[in-house]
């Protein structure tokens, strides 16, 4: 029976074995895995090239991380948190782009099923209102867009109306 080496009898893995296991767990952003190539120890100038060969081969994508952002995302945050989250993330320009296109465009049908799906109900009182304010202005929403979609669950906002 053979013995599998231990980790420390193993030779030192190569920055481009480092940066495909990392890929193998999840999807990262260009952006995202240099860093962490670089908190790794690795200069920008040996990163550069790995990346670009990974992005040949197909093992990086930034479209198909913003695709995999924009679903994870879809639902429970607004178009506005989510172009943020990928500018955080470090993808932007054309690949942010086109995954923002397939998002719904309807701002406060997406806010107004996010709260019923999480409250379904009007606030009993000012410091449940308060809370539900919050949380929608958390994922994103316009203030405008969450005092729109209280004022459909029949809850006074306490502003006028002005539309």
């Amino acid at each position: 029976m053979t013995e599998t080496p231990r980790r420390k009898d193993r030779p030192p893995r190569t920055l481009k074995q480092r940066a495909v296991g990392m890929l193998a767990r999840r999807e990262y952003s260009r952006a995202e895995l240099a860093a962490r190539l670089v908190a790794g120890g690795a200069s920008r100038d040996e990163i550069d090239p790995v990346l670009d060969e990974l992005e040949r081969a197909g093992y990086l994508s930034d479209a198909r991380f913003a695709s995999a952002v924009v679903r994870q995302k879809a639902g429970g945050y607004s178009r506005r948190a989510i172009a943020h989250a990928l500018r955080e993330r470090g993808v932007a320009g054309p690949a942010a782009k086109e995954a923002l296109a397939t998002l719904d465009e309807d701002e406060y049908a997406q806010a107004l099923a996010l709260w019923q799906r999480r409250f379904g109900a009007a606030p009993a009182d000012e410091r449940e209102r308060a809370r539900q304010v919050r949380f929608l202005v958390s994922r994103g929403y316009a203030i405008g867009v969450v005092f729109r979609v209280l004022r459909c669950a029949g809850v006074g906002t306490g502003e006028s109306d002005g539309h």
